[in-house]
Formats: C-alpha cells, sequence, structure tokens
C-alpha cells in the first residue's frame, strides 16, 4: 500500500512541475502566490513520496501528505463545481465525484502507511 500511495504522490508532483497551468486553474483566488506554492507542493509531494517509503522520516512524511491532501481538497471541489477542463482528466461528475469522496481516504492512506494510525487493521506491537 506505501508503495502505491508513494507512486501516486510522485505522479501528482511530477504533475504539478510538468504542467503547473493546468493546475493554476483549479487552483482557489485566495491562495497567495499560486505559481509558487504549485511548485513547491509539488517538490513536496515527491519529497513525501521518497521518506514515504525510506522509513527514517516515515511518520512525519504520512502526517505531511495527509494535511498536504486536506490542503489541496479545496482546488478539487473548485475543480468539479466550476467544470475546469484540464487535460486527461475527465470533466464530468463520474470523475469529480468519486475523486471528492474518495479525498479523506487518501488521507487515512498516507496515516495509516506511515503507521502513524492503524485502524481499523491493529497491528500487533508487543511481537505476540
Amino acid at each position: 500500500m506505501r508503495w502505491i500511495l508513494a507512486a501516486f504522490f510522485t505522479a501528482a508532483g511530477i504533475a504539478h512541475l510538468m504542467t503547473p497551468d493546468a493546475l493554476l486553474s483549479i487552483t482557489p483566488s485566495w491562495v497567495p502566490f499560486a505559481p509558487q506554492v504549485i511548485a513547491i507542493t509539488g517538490l513536496c509531494e515527491i519529497a513525501g513520496s521518497v521518506a514515504l517509503v525510506t522509513g527514517y522520516f516515515r511518520y512525519a512524511a504520512g502526517i505531511a501528505l495527509a494535511i498536504y491532501a486536506l490542503c489541496v481538497w479545496p482546488a478539487n471541489f473548485k475543480h468539479a463545481i466550476d467544470g475546469i477542463a484540464i487535460p486527461h482528466i475527465a470533466n464530468s461528475w463520474l470523475y469529480h465525484g468519486p475523486r471528492l469522496a474518495f479525498q479523506p481516504v487518501i488521507m487515512w492512506w498516507a496515516l495509516y502507511c506511515a503507521e502513524v494510525i492503524d485502524w481499523p487493521w491493529r497491528r500487533n506491537r508487543n511481537g505476540s
């Protein structure tokens, strides 16, 4: 699960760096310095992905990626509500509905993979 999530965040980070204009169109107007924020978040997604699979910074990466997923949720809502077309992404509620509903799962997934939480599958912490 950890490697799959890291791959998704790496792909998203690369998209932020390679196609910032497309993502700028879905960034809410209240975000200051939006082009710079998009670039920085792309780098953070990639760094978080690496940290998630390496171990040493895994715990912090899981928390940071979960918070990041929460913070970009307004852009996902803007994308859906305003019907903004982005190349290679469907502009229909068949995409937007599940995407918006899945965001809390991404937050949980980051926390679970980083061993911040163990719900609903309890890990055996004492080795017995």
